[in-house]
């Protein structure tokens, strides 16, 4: 039997120093689906070079540019069948354009783009191209996050009422970007992050992970932005309440000046009938709890959970997985979604994986956060 190809990735962004680049190369990786052979990893050729010694891919492929790694992978008889975004947000859109129209389908780190403007232009290429592009919102890979879904979805927490979701840091608690601090640097420049400070950075991922779980869509929201620590020039810290489409009401609150708090996502979503409560930092547990009826906590791994959380689990109860299993259940999606693609010439994406649609919401909710804040009161969706 003839061993199954891998998907060859190319990587932009991900050179000596960042966070974000290796954790995608390792959930690319976790399934034997996908190996990355060629990035253009840093600003200058020399660290380019030190990244790609650094993932072990050949001396060749390691390209001063993005423009020369689509240039040079086009012509190769085995060239890259996708490029990951996992740069700072000022480049997203110029790469993903660039990808697209070298026809090479797109993975991109979060938010998609700095504004919703260039959300829509984005959009409307991956509509031209026909290409797969997704957006890897890791929080929607988890498992426990997954079941939680399936309960809204399958209605036996009767009609949902309120849904609260927070996302807690506290790591530019003090001016961190002052000292040199290369990840704080880059998120208080809105040249390179965008115009949203913390609202950008994790408010777009709490307000997808509510949409996510929840089924439903934010109509209209009254939201707040501070800049809380001295010096800084975006905000810190971000507040919203929340309209939905079925006459919900919900809480979003994001903070990065929360000092002690290090990743705390939590999403509490009520329902008629009952409620989840799900933690990211006890992501194995989801907590369901019933107006008539013994509390449950169901964990990760077992027999009894959704057919859609068991197809995603990769390890039996009582064996974490956790924040790199969850970029590795996204770029296994996208694997599958692109074999089939390469074959049929259809979008087969699964609608869990986060896509363009969730791109372009993301940065509309960001963008009417920040005109919410700016004129003090309700603005629509």
């Amino acid at each position: 039997m003839t061993k199954p190809q891998k998907l060859r990735m190319g990587m932009v962004g991900g050179g000596p120093g960042a966070f974000i680049g290796p954790v995608h190369r390792m959930g690319a990786e976790l399934d034997g689906k996908i190996e990355l052979v060629a990035g253009a990893f840093s600003q200058t050729a020399e660290k380019s070079r030190i990244a790609g010694e650094s993932y072990g891919i050949d001396p060749g492929r390691a390209y001063a540019t993005y423009q020369e790694m689509l240039s040079a992978e086009r012509k190769r008889p085995d060239p890259i069948d996708f490029v990951a975004i996992v740069t700072p947000n000022s480049t997203h859109l110029p790469i993903a354009l660039a990808a697209l129209e070298a026809g090479f389908p797109v993975v991109s780190d979060k938010p998609a783009t700095t504004t919703y403007a260039e959300a829509l232009t984005l959009e409307a290429a991956v509509t031209r191209t026909g290409l797969p592009y997704a957006l890897t919102h890791a929080y929607a890979g988890y498992p426990m996050v997954r079941e939680a879904r399936a309960i809204c979805a399958s209605g036996k927490l009767g009609t949902i009422r309120k849904i609260a979701v927070e996302y807690f840091q506290g790591w530019l608690a003090q001016l961190l970007e002052s000292t040199g601090h290369k990840q704080a640097a880059s998120r208080a420049d809105p040249a390179i992050n965008g115009p949203g400070g913390c609202v950008g950075d994790i408010g777009v991922h709490a307000f997808h992970i509510l949409e996510y779980v929840s089924g439903l869509r934010v109509t209209s929201l009254n939201g707040t932005l501070r800049t809380v620590v001295p010096g800084r020039i975006l905000d810190d810290d971000c507040s919203a309440f929340l309209r939905l489409d079925n006459g919900a009401t919900g809480v979003l609150m994001a903070t990065q000046v929360a000092a002690g708090e290090l990743n705390e996502v939590r999403l509490r979503v009520y329902g008629e009938k009952g409620s989840i409560d799900w933690r990211q930092q006890d992501p194995n547990r989801l907590r369901v709890k019933w107006a008539d009826g013994p509390e449950e906590i169901r964990h990760a791994g077992t027999g009894y959970l959704s057919e859609s959380t068991r197809a995603i689990s990769r390890l039996p109860a009582g064996h974490p997985e956790g924040y790199i299993e969850g970029f590795g259940v996204l770029y296994r999606e996208f694997a599958n979604g692109l074999i089939a693609w390469r074959r049929e010439r259809v979008n087969a994406l699964p609608p869990t994986l986060p896509g363009i649609t969730a791109a372009v919401r993301g940065m509309r909710f960001i963008e009417r956060v920040i005109e919410s804040s700016r004129v003090e009161g309700w603005v629509e969706f």
